[in-house]
């Protein structure tokens, strides 16, 4: 049994990890802001404290010690120095959810290797001071820079599932429903996808297994906007209306210039097996249709 701590864990990829942990046995501790439940109740002990203010952290985990931290919420270089300044010497490992947004969108497939996070120039901050790719990559920078414990980068596209709290995939399938135009930049673009629990059984798999550094964790394949589109067409019966004009307000949360799409054969030559996109995905936007209100 791991002494486990995990920052940001109450809801979507997040919450699906931390059952998985609870079903192994681990003894799971949840650090949130306290603004919404708890809704693993006495399975899992519960800290509350604003993971941005390191006086508050420093205080809910003084003299504590863990074997593995998950932090999820890490936005900006200020908050990954302040991890590291709290955590040095007191834990076994490291895994910070990094993104695709780590990679310029320039149609190119990307590996590890497309973003040295080890020779990245550090800009220190907070995340209001840089675009969501950038303090990411600020984030890793600092973790490989100061951290004196291992650490693993996990690099997701776009996460998907029912229970997605941003609802960017239910954006297309309501506006396609409604008959709602949506905006797109390049249909021909294709994408890397990874589902919610995939994405949390990886994340598991990073903890406990002995990889360290970057790695890329997506679902085998890639879909283009086209395809993807043809998709939600087909479950919900309906021709979606496509702009190529540019509009913020129908606007997809997938309208990319280019293919921006990643390699995951780092961590399957590392012993993860993935998915294959095109096996989950249509099951996925007809479970979406048919639960839409």
């Amino acid at each position: 049994m791991k002494n486990i701590l995990i920052l940001g864990g109450t809801r979507f990829f997040g919450r699906k990890l931390v059952e998985l942990l609870i079903e192994d046995g681990h003894h799971v501790v949840i650090l949130t802001r306290g603004q919404s439940d708890n809704p693993f109740g006495d399975k899992v002990e519960h800290l509350i404290a604003d993971r941005v203010n390191k006086e508050e952290l420093a205080k809910k985990v003084e003299d504590r010690t863990f074997d593995i931290v998950y932090d999820n919420i890490c936005y900006s270089p200020d908050d990954a120095y302040a991890l590291c300044e709290i955590f040095n010497g007191r834990i076994g490992k490291l895994i910070f959810t990094s993104t695709l947004s780590t990679y310029e969108a320039d149609g190119n497939e990307k590996s590890e290797a497309d973003f040295d996070p080890y020779n990245y120039e550090i800009t220190f901050g907070d995340k209001d001071q840089f675009t969501y790719g950038e303090g990411k990559r600020q984030a890793e920078a600092v973790f490989f820079k100061y951290a004196k414990f291992p650490v693993v980068a996990v690099r997701f596209p776009i996460v998907m599932g029912e229970d997605d709290y941003t609802r960017r995939l239910h954006f297309h399938v309501e506006r396609v429903a409604n008959e709602e135009t949506i905006g797109f930049l390049n249909m021909g673009a294709e994408m890397s996808f990874i589902q919610a629990t995939e994405a949390a059984r990886f994340l598991k798999w990073a903890g406990m297994s002995q990889v360290e550094g970057p790695y890329n964790a997506t679902a085998n394949g890639r879909i283009s906007l086209d395809e993807f589109i043809h998709l939600v067409e087909e479950a919900t019966g309906k021709t979606a209306k496509i702009s190529l004009e540019k509009n913020d307000d129908i606007r997809s949360p997938y309208a990319i210039p280019s293919s921006w799409y990643m390699t995951n054969e780092k961590a399957t030559n590392s012993g993860f097996q993935f998915t294959n996109l095109h096996d989950w995905l249509k099951p996925l936007i007809e479970a979406i249709e048919s639960n839409r209100e």
